[in-house]
């Protein structure tokens, strides 16, 4: 009986806490829908594909499921809680729980935008990593970008392969389907994205000629220590 009503008090205090930052929760929507056109505005996604969230306060702001730069709206953004739920009659994206897992698994992350950008979908498409085969391959924080396996849209297993690869860099590939990038801010997860699809694109024009040649662990290990904190290519 105490568990239930520590449960139900603890559950109350997150209810009153929101309420009590309505309205910083209300300029989180409006940056996130800015977002979402943003990112509809680099043509990162298309139609009602990718989706994008804020962390906020023990939860999460998502885009909701179908929107595109026409339809979203902050009434429509949902706001999903620490225990997965959201209020009835609103819809979240079909990846929350991607997005959820990925915020559990670093707490230096504050947003993530998943795509379905033309060249980042051409590459997943092949379920291989995206080789270093340029330094800037590096700013995602290894010396390649992972794939992982494909997995049906919205489902537990896509999202725990999602979070993993994510541990370790801040952006991967998704086999078979796009890509999805991390960020410390809105604008590093966007900036991330767009960065992805640049490095994808220019791969795929490097292919016309071969296999490119990619950087050894040790020019690597430079690039990493040469940007540092510099802010290079942030």
């Amino acid at each position: 009986m105490r568990s239930i009503a520590c449960a139900r008090q603890s559950a109350s205090l997150r209810k009153v806490k929101r309420i009590m930052t309505m309205g910083s929760e209300t300029a989180a929507r409006a940056r996130l829908v800015q977002a979402y056109k943003e990112v509809v505005g680099l043509g990162l996604t298309e139609l009602s594909s990718g989706n994008i969230s804020l962390r906020y306060g023990e939860g999460m702001l998502i885009s909701p499921t179908g929107a595109t730069g026409e339809t979203i709206n902050e009434d429509n953004v949902v706001y999903v809680g620490p225990d997965d739920r959201w209020e009835a009659g609103l819809r979240p994206s079909s990846e929350w729980e991607l997005h959820a897992r990925v915020y559990r698994c670093g707490a230096d992350t504050n947003a993530v935008v998943h795509t379905h950008s033309d060249f980042c979908v051409a590459v997943a498409c092949h379920c291989k990593p995206l080789p270093g085969f340029h330094y800037l391959v590096g700013v995602f924080g290894g010396d390649d970008v992972p794939c992982v396996p494909y997995n049906t849209f919205g489902s537990e297993a896509l999202a725990i392969d999602v979070a993993e690869a994510l541990k370790a860099r801040t952006a991967c590939l998704m086999g078979n389907h796009g890509a999805t990038a991390r960020g410390p801010t809105m604008e590093a997860a966007i900036k991330g994205a767009h960065r992805l699809e640049i490095c994808c694109r220019q791969y795929i024009h490097a292919l016309a000629l071969g296999e490119p040649r990619r950087l050894t662990p040790t020019e690597f290990e430079d690039f990493h220590r040469r940007i540092g904190t510099s802010g290079y290519a942030k």
